[in-house]
């Protein structure tokens, strides 16, 4: 059985499982995105001119 997606029914359908045994583990996730704006947005964003503060916080 080891392998086996637990998660799934015979028929694709995702399921609850008990998860109620499983060790306490340390997990990190990370992202990373990119931004395309023109010149003008970016002299906006850089300086700090942008009436509502700062966009990228």
């Amino acid at each position: 059985m080891e392998g086996e997606l637990t998660h799934f029914d015979n028929e694709g359908n995702a399921r609850m499982v008990n998860v109620s045994d499983k060790d306490i583990t340390l997990r990190e996730a990370k992202a990373g995105a990119k931004v395309l704006v023109n010149a003008e947005t970016f002299k906006l964003i850089s300086s700090g001119g942008i009436k509502k503060g700062d966009v990228l916080t």
